[in-house]
């Protein structure tokens, strides 16, 4: 089974809470709250997504979490990387000769790199803006609660 590990799960879960209130930031037990995240798990995650710059930490009363850049910039895929290193499905994906004791007899090299390549452009094409609007709730139309009001 491929999956990627809740660290870059709920790093993804908190960049897009933050990219859907872009105008202020939060605290670590805030986030944890709001998103109902462990906060230890939660402050892990912000310090690390700090270190690799797709977040910026602001002291202060009024401190906290706030993305480095625009969410249009942000990729799924930098998201991962950032959280779980390079994508890769094998470890013939990385161009190092000698990394994979099966190497010299494997003839799906290069399948798995075609694969991995199909994969990682398919997440660069998912920006953290689209993810944050999908997960917007939608919102009322005025019009529309008149007239279920009025039913």
């Amino acid at each position: 089974m491929l999956r990627m590990t809740k660290q870059a799960d709920y790093g993804i879960v908190l960049m897009s809470y933050l990219a859907n209130q872009p105008e202020r930031p939060f605290s670590a037990p805030d986030l944890a709250v709001e998103t109902q995240l462990p906060l230890p798990t939660v402050s892990k995650v912000l310090k690390h997504l700090c270190r690799e710059g797709l977040l910026s930490s602001h002291r202060g009363v009024k401190g906290g979490y706030s993305l480095s850049q625009d969410p249009r910039q942000i990729t799924v895929a930098a998201m991962i990387a950032a959280l779980d290193g390079p994508i890769a499905f094998t470890e013939c994906i990385e161009d190092t000769p000698g990394s994979c004791s099966q190497e010299d007899n494997c003839h799906l090299r290069a399948n798995w790199q075609r694969i991995n390549q199909s994969v990682t452009q398919a997440l660069e094409d998912i920006s953290l803006f689209d993810l944050a609007v999908s997960s917007r709730p939608p919102l009322v139309q005025l019009g529309s609660v008149r007239g279920a009001l009025a039913n």
